[in-house]
């Protein structure tokens, strides 16, 4: 009983966030933002993010998501990709990584303010077992592994 009464209040709770979230209207600057830097974003979906506004849309057909601060300023652009459009540097850098046996699967591109660009490969052993984000730069060294959840 006491599972079921706490289930029901985080479930409360977490309607209450997305509709108080839903509430705030983007602001000016995100929009003029995403409109200067983006001109050509089609299918705009704003998503409050409370620190920030991620604007999801398709620019010249490919699937973008760019995050700003409610001033407007750009925190991250991430535009997805598939694994033959990646640079062959970075591929190479697949092949040469200790999961050159998984298969890679979805790329996304990541241009974060103030860091390095980078690409995160999804790869996989086994699609039930072993699964993992590989993070490479643009010369194609693997930064890092994370466990995806």
């Amino acid at each position: 009983m006491k599972k079921a009464m706490t289930l029901t209040i985080v479930a409360l709770g977490l309607v209450t966030a997305t509709t108080f979230a839903q509430l705030r209207k983007v602001p000016a600057g995100a929009t003029n933002s995403l409109k200067a830097k983006f001109p050509k974003a089609a299918d705009v979906t704003w998503k409050d993010n409370l620190t920030d506004w991620k604007a999801e849309f398709t620019d010249d057909g490919v699937k973008t998501a760019v995050y700003f601060s409610g001033k407007g300023e750009w925190k991250e652009t991430d535009r997805e990709l598939t694994y033959e459009a990646l640079p062959q540097a970075v591929k190479d850098g697949f092949k040469k990584s200790k999961y050159n046996d998984w298969t890679p699967g979805s790329v996304v591109a990541i241009d974060k303010k103030d860091k390095d660009f980078q690409y995160r490969v999804y790869a996989e052993k086994s699609s039930l077992i072993q699964k993992k984000y590989l993070y490479f730069n643009k010369e194609g060294v693997l930064q890092k592994d994370a466990q995806t959840i």
